[in-house]
């Protein structure tokens, strides 16, 4: 994955049914690869937009936490500089156009940037992506990263028209693990030893949920 790491801070609130948000339909099994314009998600309680420079300080503001970097791969509290290039690179993946594209969005609540998300388009072929996360520790607790990843998901699932979207997460990672089981994602794996992290052979969870599932868990939400 265009990863930048495992992270999630943790958000205990299940997500309302998601609203069919932008301006384009899907056939069931078939993706809009000339779908060009990205136009923004608005949930219940905040809004996942393309990521602009302006939102520089917000993102700093987590970047630089030990407790953010904890599970980030390869990653140390960040500089502002440092944090200014992330934001510049995150600028650029605004949509998913080919194979290999990552789509990052912020995730906005009143005014503040709360987190990122993206969705990295893995196979065209198999209509498979990969979703990821990180968010600003001082606002756990309020449900907002279960929303704003619900959020994505279903545009992925409902909008683009995926078959599969999977998550991956260090096997300490209890935070992030439990965010994609309450969103109905089930643990497909556990990988033992599967990569060095820190120096250290560390296991990793995959979590995975195909869009049948996510329509039917959708449809009884909605009761």
């Amino acid at each position: 994955m265009h990863h930048r790491g495992d992270h999630e801070q943790g958000a205990p609130e299940l997500l309302s049914p998601l609203q069919r948000l932008t301006s384009y339909s899907v056939a069931a099994g078939r993706i809009p690869y000339a779908a060009a314009v990205f136009t923004p998600i608005r949930a219940r309680r905040l809004t996942l937009r393309p990521v602009t420079m302006a939102d520089l300080e917000d993102v700093y503001a987590y970047q630089r936490r030990p407790d953010v970097c904890r599970w980030m791969l390869g990653s140390e509290p960040r500089s502002r500089e440092q944090s200014q290039k992330s934001v510049a690179a995150m600028t650029g993946e605004d949509g998913l156009r080919v194979e290999g594209d990552v789509l990052s969005l912020a995730a906005e609540a009143n005014g503040r940037v709360t987190g990122t998300v993206e969705l990295v388009w893995r196979s065209r072929a198999d209509q498979t992506a990969e979703i990821g996360y990180v968010f600003n520790p001082e606002f756990s607790g309020q449900g907002l990263a279960t929303e704003a990843v619900g959020a994505l998901l279903g545009w992925g699932f409902e909008e683009f028209g995926l078959h599969r979207v999977y998550g991956r997460c260090h096997a300490g990672n209890e935070a992030s693990a439990r965010l994609m089981t309450r969103l109905g994602m089930r643990c497909e794996a556990r990988h033992v030893e599967s990569y060095l992290f820190r120096g250290e052979w560390a296991d990793r969870f995959v979590f995975a949920m195909l869009a049948r599932e996510w329509l039917s868990r959708s449809a009884a939400l909605a009761g």
